[in-house]
């Protein structure tokens, strides 16, 4: 009863849709390269009007690709190594190091793309291999062009020729878990081979001249202006950044994050436009310093705008002293701004990196991409806003006197199994949506004798990453709200629970990619009432006909579901226990 008190359940739910540019991965290595939307390379200029080319995998590669084993439905075949990707010896043997012998299906493509130079958007579903996706080029590149500098540039001309790496993640959870992950890769010595450093809350960097930086927005935004008021070191920062990735893009271009990451693409793009003026304009001396940055603030009409607080994810201690400055732009005339817009030489990368990212309409993600980089190559997962082949489903209505016992025996169901044979540790993770609700099952489960540990933003950060470890050391009952959904790669999750079915499709799918990671396989089980009959309904009929669901974070589930063309009255599946995906 405390269980069902605690939970808010939506009649009104959202869904979303998979993108136009979904074109699964085929087992032909040939073709992997090629079974993106691969846009013609720019050069060093960059135009809207760039031509563009498609190119397909064959109706039969992909009839082979769904039949494929397990193992194979995440890994590149076997003659697809890291050096035929055009990654270094050393950086493969570092990878060699850690146990990451062969590149998967999404890292065959998406290494090629980043290594070539230009934009991409990797659109994949959870667990696929994308962090080191865009890693280990982005170190590539930085380690090759940290040997030629060393070699032949004195150490004045190295300092003003280095190039940094910025990702942006929208936790700080996150952020330390791509640095853990960097810096994982070492040389021959034992060293990392490069320095990666986390700004995240109000500290500035942990040492100096780091190559990659991971940070939030809001934390970025505090070290370039509040730390530095004078901006005697912001123009430097700007121009050495020469590759920027946004993980969980789908989350930094909408909502909360939207007015802080559209802002660091502004100064970023206009650091460009600048540069690419002056060395177009010999004749004419450029000051790219803190006067070329005040109008960096300028809101360009590519870039839309929100109302919305700067929020950090499950963090918001971090954002407090963050001051919105706003200047004026020295332009006078709006017609001037968008002619130095349109054509200019590109001096930086741009990554995204999304396991959601919506297309349909112009304020969602993929919307949003389309105009602001409408040359970039889109890498699209086979099972992109889908489930993949090893993951398990199964669906049980529950009402207020079943939901308890329910939740008892699919949390014990799942301590039963074995599932994770390499380790024999069995980790299940148990959803809720509030904080209330989190705290009511985990009393349920702890009165019936189940030990579990709490995930949410009234924990602290400090216990709530001594329960992350523990979990990912120990195993055992994990009880979380979606803030342990985006991006956290726990390994061998054997079980997923939803104690309370997902408000939307895009924690549903965040949901379930805690499991079946990495081609290992997985269950899950979700527990739904009649409140949440039609979104269940709607999932599961888009997943039986192929349909694609229209993802919208404005407009109501309902809306979207009756334009689709769905209905009470349609064929749906049954819906009963222990159906697989």
């Amino acid at each position: 009863m405390m269980l069902q008190r605690s939970i808010s359940m939506l009649s009104a739910c959202k869904t979303s849709s998979p993108p136009k540019f979904h074109i699964p991965f085929t087992r032909n290595h040939s073709l992997l390269i090629l079974t993106t939307w691969s846009f013609t390379t720019r050069g060093n200029s960059y135009s809207p009007n760039s031509n563009k080319f498609r190119t397909f995998g064959t109706a039969a590669a992909i009839a082979d690709d769904r039949k494929r084993s397990d193992a194979d439905t995440f890994f590149a075949e076997e003659s697809v190594s890291w050096a035929s990707l055009g990654v270094s010896d050393g950086i493969s043997r570092a990878l060699s190091n850690v146990g990451l012998h062969r590149p998967s299906l999404v890292q065959a493509v998406c290494i090629p793309s980043i290594l070539s130079g230009t934009d991409v958007v990797v659109a994949a579903e959870t667990g696929s291999g994308k962090t080191h996706g865009y890693l280990i080029p982005l170190i590539d590149k930085l380690c090759r062009m940290s040997d030629v500098s060393e070699s032949d540039l004195d150490d004045q001309k190295l300092k003003k020729h280095r190039q940094l790496s910025l990702v942006l993640c929208p936790n700080v959870m996150l952020c330390e878990q791509v640095v853990r992950m960097a810096n994982s890769l070492c040389g021959d010595t034992g060293e990392p081979l490069l320095k990666v450093a986390a700004i995240c809350g109000r500290q500035g960097l942990p040492f100096k001249e780091p190559d990659i930086i991971v940070s939030t927005p809001v934390a970025l935004l505090n070290y370039l202006y509040a730390t530095d008021t004078e901006q005697c070191r912001r123009a430097d920062f700007i121009h050495g950044v020469k590759y920027v990735v946004f993980d969980e893009a789908d989350l930094l271009l909408c909502g909360s994050f939207q007015n802080q990451v559209i802002r660091l693409i502004n100064m970023l793009r206009f650091d460009e436009k600048q540069l690419s003026r002056t060395r177009s304009a010999d004749s004419c001396e450029q000051d790219l310093n803190s006067d070329a940055l005040k109008v960096t603030d300028t809101e360009d009409e590519d870039y839309p705008r929100t109302d919305s607080n700067a929020k950090e994810d499950e963090d918001t201690d971090e954002n407090s002293n963050f001051e919105n400055t706003e200047t004026k732009s020295g332009f006078t005339n709006r017609k001037d701004w968008r002619r130095v817009r349109k054509i200019y030489e590109r001096s930086k990368q741009y990554i995204f990196v999304a396991a959601t990212l919506p297309v349909n309409g112009k304020k969602t993600a993929g919307g949003v991409l389309k105009r602001m980089f409408p040359d970039a190559n889109w890498v699209s997962g086979n099972y992109l806003h889908c489930h993949n082949p090893r993951l398990e489903q199964r669906w049980i209505e529950v009402t207020t006197d079943s939901q308890v016992d329910a939740l008892i025996n699919a949390v014990n169901d799942g301590l039963n199994s074995s599932v994770d044979s390499s380790s024999g540790i069995v980790r299940t993770m148990v959803f809720a949506n509030t904080v209330e609700a989190v705290e009511a099952v985990a009393k349920i489960l702890m009165g019936a004798g189940v030990e579990c540990s709490r995930f949410h933003s009234d924990v602290s950060p400090e216990e709530r990453t001594r329960n992350l470890v523990g979990f990912q050391q120990k195993g055992g009952v994990f009880v979380c709200t979606d803030a342990a959904s985006r991006g956290l790669d726990i390994p061998h999750v054997s079980h997923v629970i939803q104690a309370e079915f997902a408000s939307s499709a895009v924690d549903f799918l965040h949901r379930v990619g805690r499991t079946a990671r990495a081609g290992q396989p997985g269950l899950v089980t979700s527990l739904y009432t009649e409140a949440n009959h039609e979104l269940v309904s709607a999932v599961r009929q888009a997943e039986k006909l192929g349909l694609t669901m229209a993802f919208s974070r404005k407009r109501s589930f309902r809306n979207k579901l009756k334009k689709r063309g769905f209905s009470k009255s349609s064929n749906a599946p049954s819906i009963h226990s222990g159906v697989p995906a």
